[in-house]
């Protein structure tokens, strides 16, 4: 049955994720996929799969989301591009296989997994964190495994993989404009990937709510990238006027309430 009230939430969600997505230049999914299992559970909605759901609604939202951010980098000629095709098999792979494994994870398991990549992913924004580049990029063989695990933990988080691959890039001697707008494109395939692995992973669910492909909910998809698509350009215009450093800091603090309020629900 549609509920408009929750159909709202899912649109403030995407206005919310949208903004500091444009703003901070991070991925929406460490704020969607908290926030949609605690809509999930207040509503009662896929009862003991509400990570599952969010995780693969999160990931199929970045679909959208990244289309015109690589476009945007595309045009100013900062993808590299030889890059994205060598670590992308690895990358698919790793990510459809993540998903379709975390498809059978109990609830329990991918909650605690992610609280822990949270705590990660906010103690590297409140510091900055930038490796020192220390070597090229290595050979093909040890990108696509990089490219493996980069997948599977994006797909266990719901993320598009910057957290990880812009780390990566920078150990090896990218540039950082040219390591954020690479992973801007690799998160298209984990998108691409991780969406598909939740849809066939929950394809033969019961107890999920209607408008459900699979693990993907339609109808929070929807809200989420019909709002998002308004309020990245707002947040992008905005980081031209504000110092980015104490922004990354309130965003981690709110990173790091967001993992307090789910390791509390356990």
């Amino acid at each position: 049955m549609f509920d408009p009230a929750l159909f709202a939430a899912y649109g403030v969600l995407g206005l919310v994720v949208g903004f500091l997505a444009g703003l901070l230049g991070v991925g929406g999914g460490l704020i969607i996929v908290p926030v949609l299992i605690m809509l999930l559970h207040a509503h009662g909605l896929a009862v003991g799969m509400e990570p599952q759901l969010a995780l693969g609604t999160s990931l199929a939202s970045i679909l959208f989301t990244s289309l015109s951010s690589v476009r945007a980098h595309h045009r100013h000629g900062a993808v590299e591009w030889p890059l994205v095709r060598r670590i992308a098999p690895g990358i698919v792979l790793g990510t459809l296989t993540g998903a379709v494994l975390a498809a059978q994870m109990s609830a329990t398991v991918l909650k605690v997994f992610f609280v822990v990549f949270l705590f990660y992913a906010a103690t590297q924004m409140w510091l900055d964190f930038r490796p020192a580049p220390h070597r090229g990029l290595p050979g093909r063989a040890q990108t696509t495994l990089a490219g493996g695990v980069i997948g599977a933990v994006s797909s266990w988080v719901g993320i598009g993989g910057g957290t990880l691959s812009v780390p990566f890039m920078l150990w090896h001697n990218v540039p950082l404009h040219r390591a954020i707008a690479t992973s801007a494109a690799i998160g298209f395939p984990i998108a691409l990937a991780g969406a598909a692995g939740y849809a066939m992973g929950g394809w033969h669910a019961s107890g999920l709510p209607v408008g459900s492909l699979g693990f993907v909910y339609l109808p929070a998809l929807a809200g989420i990238v019909m709002g998002s698509v308004l309020t990245a350009p707002m947040g992008a215009r905005t980081a031209h006027r504000l110092p980015v450093r104490p922004l990354k800091r309130v965003f981690a603090l709110l990173l790091f309430a967001l993992a307090l309020r789910m390791a509390w629900t356990f």
